[in-house]
C-alpha cells in the first residue's frame, strides 16, 4: 500500500516535490528497521528544505496543539521534543512563547543540525522504546512527538516511556500520519488499544483525537493529546 502510494505521488508531482518525497520515503519505507531509519536521517542533508512547512505541517500542527494547554507562563514550561530532528517543532513553539526545551532524537546527524539553531537547553541521542531513558520520572510539563511514529520509528512499547517522564497534569501530544494506524504493522491493532489500556490503568487520560488535513505532503494526519495522571 505505502509503496504503491509513494510511486503514484512520485509520478504525478512536480520534480522538486517528488524528490523531497523520495528522500522522506527513504527514511519511512515499509519494512525499514530502526537502524536503517537512523542512517537515512543521518544522511539526509536537505531535511529542512525538503520538509518545509508547505510539504510537512507536523511542526506547526504540533505547536498549535500544545499552546492552548498552556495559556499562561509558557516561558517557564519545560518541554521535551521527542524525535526532534533538526528542531522544527521547537522553532514553532518558540514563536508561541515557549523557551525551555529539551530535544531527543536517535539520529546524531539530525541533532547536530538542531544544535546549530540553539533551541534546546539539553539534548539526548536515544531511540525511544520500552527501555528506560536516562531521564527521571515526572520531569516535563509536556512531551511533544511530531513525526516520531512511522515505519522503523517509535514502537508501541515506547508510549509508556513517553508518559513516564511527564509530570502528573502534564501533556503528551503525538502528531502522526493517520494512515499509519492501519498500514504500519507495528501499530495496526496495537497503538490505539495500548493508548486505551494506559487510560484504563490511569497512566493518562485522552483529551482529544483530531484528524488534520495535509499533515505531510497530501497525507492527512492525526493529533492525539493526553493528560498524564
Amino acid at each position: 500500500m505505502a509503496e504503491q502510494k509513494a510511486k503514484q505521488f512520485l509520478e504525478q508531482s512536480p520534480a522538486e516535490d517528488a524528490a523531497a518525497y523520495a528522500r522522506n520515503y527513504k527514511a519511512h519505507h515499509e519494512g525499514i528497521t530502526p537502524r536503517e531509519s537512523i542512517i537515512a536521517y543521518d544522511q539526509w542533508a536537505t531535511y529542512d528544505q525538503d520538509l518545509n512547512n508547505d510539504r510537512y505541517r507536523g511542526p506547526v500542527l504540533a505547536a498549535e496543539a500544545v499552546a492552548p494547554f498552556f495559556p499562561v507562563e509558557r516561558e517557564s514550561k519545560l518541554i521535551m521534543d521527542v524525535a526532534c530532528g533538526t528542531g522544527r517543532v521547537a522553532e514553532e513553539l518558540r514563536k508561541l512563547g515557549f523557551h525551555k526545551m529539551h530535544g531527543l532524537d536517535p539520529s546524531s546527524g539530525m541533532l547536530q543540525k538542531a544544535r546549530l539553531k540553539n533551541l534546546y537547553e539539553k539534548d539526548f541521542c536515544y531511540y525511544v522504546d520500552s527501555k528506560r531513558l536516562p531521564i527521571d520520572d515526572d520531569v516535563y510539563d509536556c512531551v511533544v512527538v511530531a513525526g516520531g511514529f512511522g515505519e522503523g520509528h517509535i514502537p508501541t512499547a515506547g508510549l509508556k516511556e513517553i508518559a513516564r517522564i511527564v509530570r502528573p497534569g502534564g501533556l503528551v501530544c503525538i502528531v502522526m500520519r493517520q494512515e499509519y494506524l492501519d498500514h504500519v504493522a507495528e501499530y495496526k491493532g496495537r497503538l490505539e488499544p495500548t493508548m486505551k489500556e494506559m487510560e484504563s490503568a490511569e497512566l493518562w487520560k485522552m483529551v482529544s483525537k483530531t484528524v488534520v488535513p495535509r499533515y505531510s505532503f497530501d497525507n492527512d494526519g492525526v493529533v492525539f493529546k493526553f493528560v498524564v495522571c
